[in-house]
């Protein structure tokens, strides 16, 4: 009997890897329509689409999708994930992650918290009376509160700090695939892709005080839901990333500051090169995305380069992204700042030597917002941005930027000294923000 192939269309959502296979017999038995049991799409086995991004280049991006069938694991708690991410090694592995696993468990899968972490005497309440401003100064914490402090947060990164190996994929199975409390941490590997799955939550149990921050001092934390550093070729899908369970808004002031429990949501720093986020949601979160985590990080020159496309940030204070050094595509991205908003600082960061080229974006904002408002630059000597929609309005966002910034920072110019070639098709900016509402986040890959 010979075999019928029919590939389904391909689209920017729909990447190669999807078939099903059809017999003549069963085409003549159900009149030439698919049957009930043809295979069904498996995620776990696609590849970033040829020109999707940076994370095409210099050879593409395919994740664990070589994978013998051994390597191949399905998880449902922190012990098995664990197992599957085998101490971060480069053997090609699939990892798909069912239900929900919360990444602060021991091994017998008790939930832990905070006290369960606690060790060497560490208290909040003795940690603020040791480090008072009004008593302490300006020096950086040291003493015993300092080193049980070290101590404890040690043993929750033991816990919590997941290790990710070259050659690997990670996949939510289904729409309700959740990684709770993780620190996911891609470094200095290559070739992971991470799909379809919500992370959520990198609750650090113990801030450290840092006086001369801000010059106020502020309230200093350790994990991101995903750390990429020194990673290169890594592709970011449908993921929802958020602070969900614990707002930082929520917790209360210490010495002047909020203090803050999580850091970044996904951050992409020591020369991490060819990396593609789409389809994603980054929400309810004050630092969501930093590109480049220093001025004086002049090894990231040529490096982090990265493409971000039909991502929503909703609700995010600043960072969407702030970037160092890298040449990074902006397209058809969709920003949502709420009504309610009282703290909100900028979405796009341009930084020491940063190329930023920015289309078709769509923003959202209340009155009090300005377009002006939307960028902020440190350092920064260009943008491109084309094509944006403000609050519906087609607006010159650089413009605007540089004629009501002149008298606080410099003027930025348009030339950023590239032209992205690897993407697909760029919508306009009103049709992005439609199809990314609808479509980006976990559980929504059609």
């Amino acid at each position: 009997m010979t075999g019928i192939r029919t590939f389904l269309p391909r689209t920017r959502r729909a990447r190669r890897g999807l078939q099903v296979t059809l017999t003549c017999g069963l085409l003549a038995a159900v009149g030439a329509a698919a049957p009930a049991n043809a295979e069904a799409r498996d995620i776990s086995r696609e590849t970033l689409a040829p020109g999707d991004g940076w994370a095409a280049a210099d050879g593409g991006t395919t994740g664990g999708s070589a994978a013998d069938d051994a390597h191949v694991f399905t998880v449902r708690n922190r012990a098995e994930l664990v197992r599957a991410l085998d101490g971060g090694s480069s053997t090609p592995k699939i990892i798909k992650v069912a239900g929900t696993i919360d990444a602060n468990t021991d091994d017998a899968g008790r939930r832990l918290d905070c006290d369960d972490y606690a060790t060497g005497g560490y208290g909040v309440k003795k940690y603020l009376a040791a480090y008072d401003p009004r008593t302490w100064g300006s020096a950086k914490p040291a003493g015993p509160q300092e080193e049980a402090r070290k101590a404890s947060a040690a043993r929750q990164a033991e816990r919590v700090v997941l290790d990710v190996g070259s050659n690997t994929t990670i996949v939510g199975l289904g729409d309700k695939a959740v990684l709770k409390g993780a620190g996911l941490q891609v470094s200095n590997a290559d070739n992971v892709i991470v799909r379809n799955l919500e992370l959520r939550d990198a609750y650090d149990c113990f801030p450290v005080w840092q006086p001369n921050t801000g010059g106020l001092g502020d309230w200093k934390t350790a994990y991101d839901t995903l750390w990429l550093r020194g990673a290169t070729h890594v592709w970011i899908d449908h993921v929802t990333a958020s602070d969900k369970g614990h707002p930082d808004e929520d917790e209360p002031t210490y010495f002047g500051r909020n203090y803050l429990r999580h850091d970044g949501l996904l951050d992409i720093t020591n020369a991490s090169d060819l990396v593609t986020v789409s389809w994603s949601r980054f929400a309810d979160h004050d630092k969501a995305m930093l590109i480049g985590n220093g001025d004086t990080a002049t090894g990231d020159r040529g490096k982090l380069r990265v493409t971000l496309h039909h991502n929503e940030f909703e609700s995010v204070v600043q960072r969407a992204p702030r970037v160092r050094f890298g040449q990074v595509h902006l397209y058809n991205n969709r920003y949502v700042v709420p009504e309610d908003v009282h703290d909100y600082r900028y979405s796009v960061g341009v930084s020491t030597e940063s190329a930023i080229h920015a289309e078709n974006n769509a923003f959202t904002t209340p009155g009090h917002v300005e377009a002006a408002d939307l960028v902020k630059s440190w350092n920064g000597t260009a943008l491109h941005a084309s094509g944006t929609l403000f609050n519906g309005f087609p607006v010159d966002l650089l413009t605007i930027y540089n004629a009501y910034n002149s008298g606080s920072e410099r003027d930025l110019t348009a030339d950023v000294g590239w032209t992205p070639t690897l993407h697909g098709k760029i919508d306009s900016a009103e049709r992005a923000d439609r199809e990314v509402a609808r479509d980006a986040g976990a559980g929504r890959i059609r």
